[in-house]
């Protein structure tokens, strides 16, 4: 059984609540990556950070990206997360069913990897695949 261990992106970096969302951008950029889990100094999930994000909370409503912090605008709470050694059937089930693109993975309390959309992609047949993508694209339109 393939689990999300087995697909998962690691070396996964981390934003720190008290990091400035331009450190976090250009982050971003020289990873060319979409989203940041949040972490604590303990590397426990607090929440994600996305390109959208910064979009829409930080260039949309004018604010300056130096001073402003992650903790400012990330999206807190909640996070839609998958267990290492779950079987990928249920990644792609879980993707679907909250229309994300990526999805932390845990083991134990620590976030050790992202499962993207280009992870399905690598990983999975062109049905799962298929599936995966009009599942999110569905649930979000305008994305």
């Amino acid at each position: 059984m393939t689990t999300a261990r087995d697909i998962m992106t690691v070396d996964v970096e981390f934003a720190s609540p008290t990091d400035t969302v331009r450190d976090v951008a250009r982050k971003m950029g020289d990873l060319d990556v979409g989203m940041l889990p949040v972490c604590g100094t303990d590397r426990r999930l607090v929440g994600t950070i996305t390109d959208r994000d910064l979009a829409l909370k930080v260039v949309g409503e004018g604010r300056d990206a130096g001073a402003t912090k992650v903790d400012d605008v990330f999206t807190q709470g909640e996070v839609v997360t998958i267990g290492a050694d779950d079987p990928v059937d249920v990644a792609l089930q879980t993707m679907e069913r909250y229309a994300v693109r990526r999805l932390p993975v845990i083991d134990g309390d620590e976030v050790i990897g992202i499962v993207t959309q280009a992870d399905i992609a690598t990983n999975t047949n062109a049905e799962q695949t298929g599936r995966v993508v009009e599942g999110i694209s569905e649930a979000r339109p305008n994305n």
